[in-house]
């Protein structure tokens, strides 16, 4: 009977108001709202006879097509440079065949004239020459870096690993002395109890 007073006590007038008054909103605005939501959809028969509806069968074309992607234009046609982008597009393709045209090899032949053409041979074995040299040599400079750099990353790790060993002993250490501290402690203050407890 207590426990029922204490909590009929505890119990605050401003909080039961507050939750009454919000069940009686929620209930008015359900029960009082908008009767179209809860209408049922018009039937087949009510509808106007002569209105057109959708018919999966025919082909509804939304926009003429373009070409591209889906049929479509790829550009968007909002965009006011789709001029300008299709100008440019065909001046590339205009460009590649110019050039297909005049380095394109149609025969072995011409092939050979190309070749004939450009720079000498010796020139040719000399400029790879060159370059295979070059390419040696960076390669043999960029052993050497990574090589430095692994061992310098060895001896980081070494030591770390050895200050990280030796910050775990030192705690180690430092743990079992605080441990065997508290034990004696607590020792002590067991038999302090036992002694009062015997007196």
């Amino acid at each position: 009977m207590k426990k029922a007073m204490t909590w009929l006590k505890n119990i605050r007038p401003l909080k039961v108001l507050t939750v009454f008054l919000a069940g009686i909103f929620l209930f008015l605005t359900q029960a009082c709202g908008a009767p179209g939501i809860a209408t049922p959809p018009p039937q087949p028969g009510a509808q106007v006879p002569n209105a057109e509806r959708y018919d999966p069968t025919k082909d509804y074309p939304l926009s003429s097509p373009a070409g591209g992607l889906n049929n479509f234009s790829d550009v968007d046609p909002r965009a006011q440079d789709e001029k300008a982008a299709n100008d440019k597009a065909d001046a590339l393709v205009k460009n590649a065949q110019k050039n297909i045209d005049q380095k394109g090899v149609n025969s072995p032949g011409e092939y050979i004239d190309n070749f004939k053409k450009g720079t000498p041979l010796g020139q040719r074995g000399k400029n790879l020459g060159e370059d295979i040299g070059s390419s040696a040599e960076e390669l043999g400079k960029g052993l050497v870096k990574g090589t430095q750099r692994g061992i310098e990353n060895i001896k980081g790790n070494t030591q770390n690993a050895a200050e990280d060993v030796t910050k775990n002993v030192q705690r180690g250490a430092e743990d079992a002395g605080k441990n065997v501290k508290r034990t004696a402690e607590d020792a002590g203050n067991a038999a302090k109890r036992t002694v009062r407890d015997v007196d």
